[in-house]
C-alpha cells in the first residue's frame, strides 16, 4: 500500500434433440434469434476472409479438410488414423478416402501398429513434408498480409478476440490460461492508476484520495526511473493488462516492492506469484541486499504470496487513510538468505 513517500507503494494484490433452447428461440415468424443470426453472419464473413470458399485452399489442389489432415500428420509422431479422425471430428470412412488419395500421390506412408494390428500408423513422406511446408509458408504469408492492414494495437485486439472465442467455445480446460510478463510501455501507467482506483474502492472502500496517491507514485516512477535498478512488470493475458508490480530503489542496498495488484478476473492463474518472483529475481541480479514493502493487514491474498516468497513481517501500525481505519504492515526479504523451498 502507498505511503506519501516515493519509496513505498501499494502491495496487494449440443442443442437438445427436441429443438432450440428457449433463449435462442425465434422471436417471430420462424426467424433465428439475434445471437444465432450474428454468429452465422460472422461465420460467413470469416470464411470469405480466410478463403475457405475457394476451390483449393492456399492456391493448392487440396481442400480445407485435406490441409487440416496434412497439418495433423506434420505435427504428430506416427499418429493412428483413428486418432486423427477423433481430433478433427471426421467420419473414419471419409478420412480413409482422404488418406488413400494422399498415398496415391506419394504424400503419406501407412503401416500397421506393432501393438495393435487393427490400427494404422501414418507419417508424411519426404514429398508430403515438402507439400506441407509449401502450404504452411503460404498460410503464414496470407495471415501476415491480413494483419498488415491493421495497426499493432488493432492486431492485439484481434488476437484477444480470437482467444476469447476459443476460450468460450471450448479450448482444452486442462491447459493453463496463457499470459506473459513484459516491461511497461506508453499507456500502461494510466491503466495501473485506474485499476488500483477501481479495485480498492469496490473491494475495500478506499476513497478517491487513494487513486490520487497512486497517480503520484507512477508519475514519480516515470520521471525518476533508473532502468538499471528499477522496473515495472505488466502481466498481459489475451492482449489485455491483468496485473502489475513495481520495484524501485530506496538505497544502494534496499529496494521497495510497490503497486502489486492482479485484476480479479485473472486470479488463480499464478500471475501474482510470478510477478513477485520476477521482482525478487531482478533485485538479486542488480545487487540489492534487501526488499521491503508496505501493505495492509486485510489484504490476505497478497500477504500469502509474500510469505511464500520468503518475506517476513517486521512491523505494523494502525492508521486512518483513504476513509478507512487500517493496520499498515512492513514486510522485508533478506536477499542474502536462501530462497524458501
Amino acid at each position: 500500500m502507498p505511503k506519501t513517500s516515493r519509496a513505498s507503494g501499494p502491495a496487494a494484490v449440443p442443442p437438445a434433440a427436441s429443438g432450440p433452447t428457449p433463449a435462442l428461440a425465434a422471436a417471430s415468424g420462424g426467424e433465428p434469434a439475434r445471437p444465432v443470426a450474428e454468429v452465422r453472419r460472422f461465420n460467413r464473413f470469416y470464411t470469405r476472409q480466410i478463403g475457405v470458399l475457394d476451390e483449393g485452399m492456399l492456391d493448392s489442389p487440396f481442400s480445407l479438410t485435406q490441409v487440416r489432415v496434412l497439418y495433423e500428420l506434420a505435427h504428430r509422431d506416427h499418429p493412428a488414423a483413428v486418432r486423427i479422425a477423433q481430433e478433427l471430428g471426421l467420419d473414419e470412412g471419409y478420412l480413409s478416402r482422404i488418406l488413400r488419395g494422399f498415398q496415391r500421390r506419394g504424400l503419406v506412408a501407412a503401416r500397421p501398429s506393432a501393438r495393435d494390428r487393427r490400427q494404422t500408423l501414418l507419417a508424411l513422406t519426404e514429398e508430403g513434408r515438402r507439400a506441407f511446408a509449401t502450404l504452411d509458408a503460404r498460410s503464414d504469408e496470407d495471415v501476415a498480409a491480413l494483419l498488415a492492414r491493421l495497426s499493432p494495437s488493432d492486431q492485439r485486439r484481434l488476437v484477444a478476440a480470437m482467444s476469447t472465442i476459443e476460450e468460450l467455445l471450448g479450448t482444452r480446460p486442462e491447459e493453463p490460461a496463457p499470459y506473459l510478463l513484459r516491461q511497461h510501455r506508453p499507456g500502461d501507467m494510466g491503466w495501473v492508476v485506474g485499476l488500483h482506483g477501481s479495485f480498492y474502492a469496490e473491494e475495500h472502500g478506499f476513497d478517491e484520495r487513494f487513486e490520487a496517491l497512486v497517480a503520484e507514485i507512477v508519475s514519480s516512477f516515470v520521471r525518476q526511473l533508473d532502468p538499471r535498478r528499477e522496473r515495472c512488470w505488466i502481466a498481459e493475458r489475451h492482449g489485455e493488462n491483468v496485473g502489475c508490480v513495481f520495484l524501485v530503489k530506496e538505497s544502494e542496498e534496499v529496494a521497495k516492492l510497490r503497486l502489486f495488484l492482479v485484476d480479479p478476473r485473472a486470479r488463480g492463474l499464478g500471475i501474482g506469484k510470478r510477478l513477485v518472483a520476477e521482482c525478487v529475481r531482478f533485485a538479486r541480479q542488480v545487487g540489492y541486499r534487501r526488499i521491503t514493502l508496505w501493505t495492509q493487514s486485510n489484504l490476505d491474498a497478497a500477504r500469502h504470496i509474500y510469505c511464500q516468497a520468503g518475506f517476513r513481517l517486521v512491523a505494523e501500525e494502525p492508521h486512518h487513510s483513504w476513509g478507512r481505519d487500517l493496520v499498515g504492515q512492513t514486510w522485508e526479504l533478506d536477499l542474502a538468505a536462501p530462497p524458501p523451498p
